[in-house]
């Protein structure tokens, strides 16, 4: 949603490349640019798979081609390289803007007024929903962290007090009040 946010509220961004329909740079920009309108931030075989088809997926030369298309955009800022969530996954992209001034002095708008006025309705309405049900699964996860930390504490202490010492039972029920804290302590520190 940052992304999207982000993009939406730049004004015309200079490049220094060409972005001419029917260019390559154009047209994948475009691709990126309907997709992240979409929320859905696509990497190289999605862009593919939508612009060319399901049989230049698998073309490893085309697949190089348009990553160093890509590589310059993003040096243009034009695109973004995503972080990735895991290091096996390929990269992903997002546009920098919808508007951009390339390198002839061309004013380029990838999003019409209606398409930007429809995502940021949009992410209005994602986080007015996703405000409410946080602040209440944070409470009730806090709640349940508590409970979790003293009983494990509570466990502990009875197992210490006890005439035999079960040493099992003591140091399982120690490190699971641990991490329930460390955890607990996380919750509130970004809650």
């Amino acid at each position: 949603m940052r992304f999207l946010q982000e993009a939406l509220s730049a004004d015309y961004r200079t490049s220094n490349i060409r972005l001419r329909e029917g260019e390559y740079q154009y047209t994948l920009a475009k691709a990126i640019a309907s997709f992240q309108l979409e929320l859905h931030f696509p990497d190289v075989k999605d862009i593919i798979k939508g612009l060319y088809g399901e049989e230049k997926v698998s073309d490893i030369q085309f697949i190089r081609k348009i990553q160093t298309i890509l590589k310059k955009m993003e040096k243009s800022n034009i695109v973004r390289i995503l972080p990735k969530n895991k290091p096996w996954e390929l990269q992903r992209y997002a546009l920098s803007s919808f508007k951009f001034q390339d390198i002839d002095k061309n004013l380029v708008t990838f999003a019409t007024d209606y398409q930007i006025k429809q995502a940021q309705d949009m992410l209005r309405s994602i986080s007015n929903q996703q405000e409410a049900p946080t602040v209440k699964l944070n409470k009730i996860e806090i709640c349940m962290l508590v409970l979790i930390v003293v009983a494990f504490y509570a466990a502990s202490v009875w197992a210490l007090m006890q005439y035999d010492i079960n040493s099992i039972i003591f140091v399982l029920a120690f490190s699971v009040a641990i991490a329930c804290s460390v955890i607990l302590g996380k919750v509130l520190s970004h809650g």
